[in-house]
């Protein structure tokens, strides 16, 4: 998983800028899995089941985000849709989904999982990357209330976005992007005006989050 180069494609990426030394290195990891999908359907799954299905996926990504640590990285990349799949519609996606805030609230979802409501994907990420003191990076649903009079506003009242999300090595959520081009996915909403965000890590990096395929990165 950790090595010199890593040649394929990852569709979560944060691409780092950098402002090296000769002795101003850091270790990153990029993981990709066979995604568990859960059973076709047009009728939405309870949201006990939506979670039940996440934390098998999460279950994965738990064993390669220690297996990561453990050789020394400080921050992993994880796919697109890894948590759930995709070929879904609007209706079928949103168990699945949640609220994640803007990361300027300064909240760790491990330490205070109850503070903006059923959060506990997010918890669980979070806790992943506190107890392995490691930066995650990972694509989850994001949904968000909309004013129903409002002439965007999708019938269901929220807006629903394919979101990437990092927690830092103290688990606290540092960024949020939401993706803006969209490819096949009608369970997903694309953000009124593209978002440029960036994040600074512990060793010294400031990165930039999207939402792309990726090739050859460098580690």
């Amino acid at each position: 998983m950790i090595t010199s180069s890593f040649q394929a494609s990852v569709a979560v990426c944060a691409l780092v800028i950098l402002h090296v030394s000769a002795l101003d290195t850091f270790i990153a990891a990029v993981y990709e899995h066979p995604v568990l999908r859960p059973k076709a359907t047009e009728t939405p799954v309870s949201r006990d089941d939506a979670l039940l299905h996440m934390n098998k996926n999460i279950d994965i990504l738990e064993r390669a985000i220690q297996q990561a640590a453990a050789q020394g990285a400080q921050i992993i990349v994880t796919p697109e849709d890894a948590l759930y799949g995709w070929k879904f519609t609007r209706e079928t996606i949103f168990p699945y989904l949640e609220d994640i805030q803007d990361p300027r609230v300064a909240w760790i979802p491990c330490q205070d999982p109850h503070r903006f409501g059923d959060t506990p994907v997010q918890a669980r990420l979070s806790c992943l990357a506190k107890n392995n003191s490691i930066y995650v990076l990972a694509n989850i649903g994001d949904k968000k209330p909309c004013n129903s009079h409002k002439s965007t506003c999708p019938p269901n009242g929220y807006y629903q976005y394919n979101t990437n999300v990092v927690y830092d090595a103290k688990g606290q959520l540092v960024a949020r992007y939401h993706k803006y081009n969209l490819y096949s996915e009608p369970q997903f909403d694309a953000p009124e005006n593209p978002e440029l965000v960036t994040f600074n890590t512990a060793f010294g990096k400031q990165w930039y989050l999207c939402t792309r395929f990726a090739q050859n990165i460098p580690l």
